[in-house]
């Protein structure tokens, strides 16, 4: 399992990629942000997954800023888990015609 990869969540919705790096570089290098944004709007969906250099940087952000508040929001910050593969899914009511 991936231990320098974090998922944060309870965001606040105008929170940036550049927000989240200034907030997690203060416990290491941050190799990657992606901040999950809606498809529509472009805004934030409240939760990113921050991939650190090492385990301990990981470890010391999970430490220090899981429950902490951001913009009035007591976010959570802890180890991501690995995405587990999901069966397709078939639509019986899609609402488009097959004919």
């Amino acid at each position: 399992m991936n231990r320098t990869r974090l998922y944060v969540g309870n965001l606040p919705f105008r929170i940036s990629e550049n927000d989240l790096r200034e907030l997690f570089e203060q416990y290491g290098q941050v190799n990657e942000i992606n901040l999950i944004v809606d498809k529509m709007t472009g805004q934030s969906r409240g939760f990113a997954f921050v991939t650190m250099e090492t385990s301990q940087a990981a470890q010391s952000a999970i430490d220090s800023l899981n429950g902490t508040s951001l913009s009035g929001r007591q976010i959570v910050v802890n180890e991501a888990k690995p995405r587990e593969e999901r069966p397709h899914r078939h639509r019986e009511n899609s609402g488009r015609s097959r004919r």
